[in-house]
């Protein structure tokens, strides 16, 4: 099966593979040649892939996945980050950074909590990604 995604940015990936797992808003789910189309809604999180017994993983930010007929995969997101291009040390303090401002939060503007909210997440997806546990101590 063929799987694309992609980013504002351009293409990250084009590859034809034999599983996909993919972070649904409600849920992990996976995706076998001849699975049923369908459309959903993707979160923050790893997506990953098996080819020929090698199985890869990489981050991916909010998005859209579409299973179509004819084996193909589209992965639409707005940020998407391989291994080997994730600065751990960057991403872990980012989270941290972020997470206290959140631990430390006081305004009533949700639009910019749910902006901090989202780009921990997108922290934190590129530590899970990188084998990398996203839990920090705050104080």
């Amino acid at each position: 099966m063929h799987l694309d995604i992609v980013t504002p940015r351009g293409r990250l990936l084009s590859e034809e593979v034999d599983e996909v797992t993919a972070p649904g808003v409600l849920g992990e789910f996976g995706v076998l040649p001849g699975h049923i189309p369908f459309l959903t809604a993707l979160k923050p999180g790893v997506l990953s892939f098996q080819k020929g017994g090698a199985r890869t993983a990489l981050a991916v930010g909010p998005g859209f996945v579409e299973v179509s007929t004819g084996d193909r995969v589209v992965v639409l997101c707005d940020q998407g980050a391989k291994i080997a291009d994730i600065d751990v040390a960057a991403a872990r303090k980012e989270q941290a950074d972020l997470q206290h401002q959140l631990d430390h939060w006081t305004a009533d503007d949700a639009g910019a909590r749910a902006d901090l909210e989202a780009k921990r997440a997108w922290a934190e997806a590129r530590l899970a990604a990188a084998g990398e546990s996203a839990l920090t101590t705050t104080h």
